[in-house]
């Protein structure tokens, strides 16, 4: 007998772009257990992410809210004093007062990190991660099985309602997968339960990865995008990588192969689901909070504009109530929370900035919004003590960006003072892989460029935000 409210799972990998799934047919992955999954879901072709970096992204999943509103602009790093403030209304919270079982596991990455107040954490966090006690900065979730930040894929360590580590030998997808089924295994078939579960993989260090995975592309041969246009590849900061191609070729095998586990460890959930008889009292969501660039245009990592960074995978599937299709409707992370709580049935917080797409969902729209807007900052605690010495606002520079489903236009004022600001149009249709933007000082004379950034100055000016676009240019 289905329940009063569903199910919901949402599963969420770090730094897995859109391009890498098979379903996709563009990176050379394998991925059998989403392709399927694919077939029986509503599959969107054009989600991307507000913010192309971990901690901002997780803030807006959460609470519905640009970067700019939440406080959370760059990662929750020592010497950024940045984090999730607890009187935030969550997803989770909303969940929770409405009766369901909740759970996070894996990555949190949305508190302070412990050694920002203390030198010697009795958690015994370190660099940029943190032990998060029960309370309110654990919006709702009951069960919270988790960590800050910390990249060791092969040796992982969380935390649970004490500062102990819990450290299992064992790959942490794989492991968070387990945590996940035993989650589902011990719920209270009387009540519906809300379980959210981060994997860190494929995120770097690319080369943590069990072998059996590895194995898989040992010997393929795998052919670069188009616009992988360097052998010398940087960060988005500038720091050059100089082991060149065959390094990157290393990466994008390790990479491949961290996708290729991630999807059987997908699997085994999917198994759980159906060997329970709940599948169709169940959304489940498989997505990422931002993607990589792996050599595109010269460069590694996130925090950029272009399609690999920005772009994610997003499949939705409720049986019976969700069309299995593919949809080209644009999906921003702002919109995820207010959607999700429409479906189930539960009023959306207020102060929600994204838009319920619940109606393309439901399959009554084709499409309810024309763009997306997108945003970095300077966050490197470099930049923003270089911004605060010259008397500036580091919030104030990086880029913004507004994505239709036609074209991407970007003004970037910099990530350190004295930049001199730039815009770009590219036509996506056209160049779909970003090589031929049109570069401008002023959109004023383009007919589109010019449209698009008026309407990303009312939006900048909609959210406070402190950058400065155009002094020409007026919100309406």
């Amino acid at each position: 007998m289905s329940q009063k409210r569903p199910n919901l799972i949402y599963l969420f990998a770090d730094q897995w772009r859109r391009q890498a799934v098979g379903y996709a047919k563009e990176d050379p992955v394998y991925t059998p257990n989403i392709d399927q999954f694919a077939l029986e879901s509503m599959t969107f072709t054009q989600a991307l992410t507000c913010n192309p970096l971990c901690s901002p992204h997780r803030a807006s999943l959460l609470t519905g809210k640009y970067p700019m509103s939440t406080g959370v602009y760059t990662n929750c790093k020592v010497g950024a004093d940045v984090m999730l403030q607890p009187e935030e209304r969550c997803i989770s919270d909303v969940l929770k007062d409405a009766g369901y079982a909740t759970g996070y596991i894996g990555k949190w990455h949305l508190d302070l990190p412990e050694l920002q107040y203390q030198s010697n954490p009795e958690s015994g966090a370190s660099g940029w991660d943190a032990y998060t006690p029960p309370g309110p900065k654990r919006h709702g979730f009951d069960e919270w099985y988790s960590y800050g930040a910390w990249d060791d894929h092969l040796s992982p360590h969380y935390w649970q309602n004490s500062p102990e580590k819990i450290k299992p030998n064992k790959w942490s997808v794989e492991h968070e997968t387990d945590k996940a089924i035993e989650f589902i295994n011990s719920r209270n078939s009387e009540e519906p339960f809300a379980l959210f579960v981060s994997w860190n993989p494929p995120h770097s260090p690319f080369d943590q990865v069990p072998q059996q995975y590895k194995d898989i592309y040992k010997h393929k041969a795998l052919p670069l995008r188009k616009n992988v246009t360097s052998d010398s590849f940087m960060v988005h900061t500038g720091e050059k990588v100089e082991d060149g191609l065959g390094k990157l070729q290393e990466n994008q095998r390790d990479y491949f192969a961290a996708i290729t586990g991630i999807d059987e460890n997908f699997g085994r959930i999917l198994d759980v689901l159906k060997e329970l008889q709940i599948e169709e009292d169940t959304i489940i969501v498989l997505t990422s909070d931002h993607g990589e660039m792996m050599g595109s245009h010269g460069l590694m990592a996130k925090h950029v504009w272009y399609e690999e960074s920005i772009g994610v995978p997003f499949l939705i599937r409720w049986p019976g109530k969700i069309p299995s299709l593919v949809t080209h409707s644009l999906l921003n992370t702002v919109d995820i929370m207010p959607t999700l709580l429409t479906l189930i049935g539960l009023p959306v917080p207020s102060q929600v900035e994204g838009t319920d797409l619940s109606p393309v969902l439901k399959g009554e729209r084709k499409e309810l919004v024309k763009q997306a807007y997108l945003c970095a900052y300077p966050g490197r605690k470099e930049a923003i003590e270089q911004f605060r010495e010259s008397g500036l606002d580091n919030r104030a520079y990086g880029w913004r960006g507004i994505r239709t489903k036609e074209y991407m236009y970007v003004v970037h004022r910099g990530y350190s003072p004295g930049e001199k600001t730039v815009r770009m149009f590219y036509d996506l249709e056209r160049d779909p892989y970003q090589l031929e933007p049109e570069v401008m000082e002023s959109p004023q004379s383009h007919f589109i460029a010019h449209k698009l950034e008026e309407e990303l100055a009312v939006w900048i000016t909609s959210t406070n935000d402190p950058f400065i676009i155009n002094n020409e240019v007026k919100s309406k």
